[in-house]
């Protein structure tokens, strides 16, 4: 009798939320809400306003993109490659995460970018056939994505 296969566990999984302030700085939605449907029908002006803000939180969290490392893939919101088909991986600060993405960045690059996240990688794409030269991805921890995509390539 012999097992199937069962996939290999996910070694790193992120989804790039918003953070805290931004739902808190979304309430102002609430009262704006208010003030523009207020001459039209009073009664119905502040419960508009908390369905619109509910509707954007909850839009917020449903469109925030997902990195994952599994199954010797780095899927990075839509896109997806071989982990065998990366290079080097640099891990990028504030500073040098606005350096990868400002100026002199390579207009081919595929990036995935959240910018209520201040730091990131930097990933080289050594595909001869892919016209990206690398990926930069936003990351709460871009230590933990740096070694789970070194461990998926050792693997």
């Amino acid at each position: 009798m012999t097992r199937d296969a069962s996939p290999s566990p996910v070694s790193y999984r992120e989804r790039l939320l918003p953070g805290p302030s931004l739902f808190i700085a979304l309430v102002l939605v609430i009262p704006a809400v208010a003030l523009v449907l207020t001459p039209i029908n009073g009664q119905w002006a502040i419960p508009a306003g908390v369905l619109i803000y509910v509707i954007l939180a909850v839009t917020f969290l449903l469109l925030s993109p997902v990195i994952i490392v599994s199954d010797g893939r780095l899927t990075a919101g839509r896109a997806e490659i071989p982990v065998s088909l990366l290079g080097n991986v640099e891990l990028l600060g504030a500073e040098s995460l606005r350096a990868a993405i400002g100026p002199g960045a390579d207009a081919r690059a595929f990036l995935l970018l959240r910018g209520w996240i201040h730091r990131g990688v930097k990933i080289a794409n050594v595909d001869p056939v892919d016209p990206a030269p690398y990926w930069v991805l936003t990351s709460r921890h871009p230590q933990r994505l740096a070694e789970a995509i070194e461990a998926a390539r050792a693997a």
